[in-house]
């Protein structure tokens, strides 16, 4: 059969693209998060130059920690779930942990942009970083879990 590729296949591939995504987003909320305990100004590039304004306005906190130490624990998290993944990709319980832990980021990342746009007025390039990485994270784990649904064959 041309063009056939059985499942597994495809829930490899996506584990892989989990833990490359979970990296990157682990680079970029590291780089917030160390800036910000620090007391540094982040780097930020133009056009968007709100970065600074996001990161220290009072909606950058919850519940007194700074939402990129936040950002940094979700992606410790899903790094670690790709991992129990790539030994136990037909797991259901991790299957749906996945589906459901990428889902929350995303509901995450939507309201963090509702607040830039809204109420700070300002972007941060790294905030728009992190929420593009969470959607490509939900759409990788859709796609692992559907490749993985009926026991690996097509």
């Amino acid at each position: 059969m041309d063009g056939y590729r059985p499942r597994t296949e495809y829930a490899g591939h996506a584990i892989h693209l989990m833990f490359a995504l979970a990296l990157v987003g682990i680079g970029v909320a590291f780089y917030d998060s160390y800036a910000i305990y620090n007391g540094l100004q982040l780097w930020c590039p133009p056009p968007i130059d709100g970065c600074n304004t996001v990161a220290y306005s009072p909606y950058a906190r919850i519940l007194g920690a700074p939402i990129g130490y936040l950002g940094l624990a979700y992606y410790l998290g899903m790094l670690g779930l790709a991992a129990g993944l790539s030994r136990e990709p037909f797991s259901p319980g991790l299957r749906w942990v996945a589906l459901l832990y990428t889902a929350a980021g995303l509901c995450a990342s939507i309201y963090f942009f509702y607040v830039q746009r809204t109420y700070i007025k300002a972007f941060c390039v790294y905030c728009l970083i992190s929420g593009v990485v969470t959607v490509l994270l939900f759409l990788a784990a859709i796609r692992h879990f559907r490749a993985t649904r009926s026991g690996g064959t097509r």
